[in-house]
This record gives C-alpha cells, sequence and structure tokens, in this order.
C-alpha cells in the first residue's frame, strides 16, 4: 500500500470519528528493559513485551478502542485479536466496555492470552466508589481480573482511589495498575503515600507533541510510558507529512508503520485504534525494519512541543 493512499484512508476514518475521538487524550515507557514475546497469532506475529516494574508482561504493541462502539466495535475487537493483537485497551468513558468484552468473546481466544486494560473515571475517583466502579468494569468486560488498571486523569480523590487499586492488586482482581495523563510532578506527589508505584503512565505523546519532559523522567524512573494516541489522531496532517512519507519510501513502509517503529525504538508501547483490518495488519508490520539514527534525528524535528488537543488542557 502506498504512503499517500495509507494516509488518505486513514484521516479519512479519523476524521469521521473526530468528535468523538478526542476522548483518545485520555490514553499513555519506563526503565524495566526485559523483554519477551507473546504466542505466535493466525498472522504468525510475535509482539515483544515489557517487563513492568512488579515483573508482569505487557505488549509493547496494542490495539485501542476509542469510540469504537456497538456491532462496528464488537467486530474491531475481534478482527484485532485474529491478527495477533493481545493488549486490548478500553475505558469506562469510552462507553464500550461491554461491546470490548463481546469482541472478545467473539474471537473465541483463552482469556489468559489476553492483556486488557480499563481505566477509572474522575467521577468515581475515591476508595468505595473506586472499588464499586471496577466491579461493574468486570462485569461489563465479562471477565474476572484485568491486567492493567489506571487512574484515567489526576483528578479528585487520588489517595484514596489508589488505595483501593493497591488493595485490588493484593487480592489477585488486578495485576498491574498504573495512571493516565500524569505530569512528572504529580507522580512525584504520589512517592508520598504510595506504597506501590505505577506500573504505567499512559499519555499524549507522537511524533509532534515528544514529551521532552515527562519522556526522560519515565525512562529514568520504574513508571513505564504508553502513548494514548500515537498518530495524534490524524491531526496536524500526519498521514500527509512529507518528511514522514520520505522515511517511509526509504524503508518501503508506510507512515502509520514508521510512526510505530519511532514510539517502538523509544520503549513507549502503543495502542493505534483502527476498525480496518488490513490497517490492523499493517500496524503489526513494524518489527521487520529499523529506523537509523538519521531517521530519529529527523523524526526529532518534528516535535512541536505541544498538545495535539488543546481543548482538553
Amino acid at each position: 500500500m502506498k504512503n499517500k493512499s495509507t494516509g488518505l484512508e486513514r484521516r479519512t476514518f479519523l476524521k469521521q470519528s473526530g468528535q468523538f475521538a478526542v476522548a483518545t487524550m485520555f490514553m499513555g515507557l519506563g526503565t524495566s528493559k526485559l523483554y519477551a514475546a507473546l504466542a505466535p497469532s493466525e498472522m504468525n506475529v510475535s509482539i515483544p513485551n515489557v517487563k513492568l516494574n512488579n515483573g508482569v508482561l505487557m505488549p509493547r504493541l496494542g490495539f485501542g478502542t476509542n469510540t469504537l462502539k456497538g456491532e462496528i466495535g464488537i467486530r474491531s475487537v475481534a478482527d484485532a485479536i485474529s491478527v495477533g493483537f493481545r493488549l486490548i485497551d478500553t475505558a469506562y468513558i469510552y462507553g464500550n466496555e461491554q461491546f470490548v468484552g463481546e469482541g472478545i468473546k467473539r474471537s473465541g481466544i483463552d482469556r489468559k492470552e489476553l492483556f486488557i486494560t480499563s481505566k477509572l473515571w474522575v467521577d468515581f475517583a475515591g476508595y468505595e466508589s473506586t472499588k464499586n466502579a471496577f466491579k461493574a468494569t468486570l462485569e461489563k468486560i465479562g471477565v474476572d481480573y484485568l491486567d492493567l488498571y489506571l487512574i484515567h486523569r489526576p483528578k479528585g480523590d487520588v489517595k484514596g482511589t489508589w488505595k483501593a487499586m493497591e488493595e485490588l492488586l493484593k487480592a489477585g482482581k488486578i495485576r498491574a495498575i498504573g495512571v493516565s495523563n500524569f505530569t512528572p510532578e504529580q507522580l512525584e506527589e504520589m512517592k508520598e503515600y504510595a506504597e506501590i508505584q505505577p506500573a504505567i503512565n499512559q499519555i499524549e505523546t507522537h511524533v509532534f507533541f515528544q514529551e521532552k519532559e515527562s519522556y526522560p523522567y519515565l525512562k529514568n524512573s520504574e513508571t513505564q510510558m504508553e502513548a494514548w494516541s500515537p498518530f495524534a489522531a490524524g491531526r496536524n496532517g500526519i498521514f500527509e507529512n512529507e518528511t514522514l512519507a520520505a522515511i517511509g519510501k526509504k524503508h518501503n513502509k508506510s507512515i502509520a508503520q514508521v510512526c510505530l517503529r519511532w514510539h517502538f525504538q523509544r520503549n513507549v508501547v502503543a495502542i493505534p485504534r483502527s476498525t480496518n483490518k488490513d490497517h490492523m495488519i499493517e500496524n503489526l508490520k513494524i518489527f521487520d525494519f529499523e529506523l537509523d539514527e538519521s531517521d530519529m534525528k529527523t523524526i526529532s524535528t518534528l516535535d512541536l512541543n505541544k498538545t495535539q488537543f488543546p481543548e482538553w488542557t
């Protein structure tokens, strides 16, 4: 598939879902550098893992589900699993946990082969409300535990929420706990009361916002960095960017693949979203090439050092 046509097709999808897709801003790699590999899928794809700060293995490339609801959501999740994705990311505020669960069921995969993430919305911040919201999330998805549970935004009673999440982890209901959209300063504040340090901080990062503050901080911490919108939701003309297209042409890869490979080489977990099965397969084909030092330096010049989602600041 040529870069230009890939860009136009992806941009069309992102524009069609754009009004709702701004909520992807809520979705976000650390110092643990021990990697493993997942069992091959029917597409014979092996996705490397990162070892989180508690020893849990997490895929370094996953599938995002924001805006995916109803039959489209169910089919997209099932398709993503069928082509090889094992990390599936959802959240209460996406309003699709039940559809994600149905997609998992339709795939026929063994639950143990998946790494399922969901997130607690700010309305449920606090000790008791967190436990109640978590129970509701499990029921909607149709599972008896989560692999990762995140505080979606740093608002409300974060301390009480974190205590509840620590207890749920100790009880075996969650395998790892983390946060989303937290700044380094907010993570430092958590150290004053957190018995367990966040395994993940899922934040906005892409070629146009390379997180000059959070990236080095997380790289040198126990908290893994994850990108909730690795393509910037198609904003700023990312799929028509001439610099990325030139790098893609050099490696015979699409702009999307260049972006995902860039995240991978920065050791940032990425969770691209798509309803197109061909694009899902394309997104997985990033492990057979490498961006050289010149490519990485060139991409670094694209950094605008600011959010592409100003409506959420």
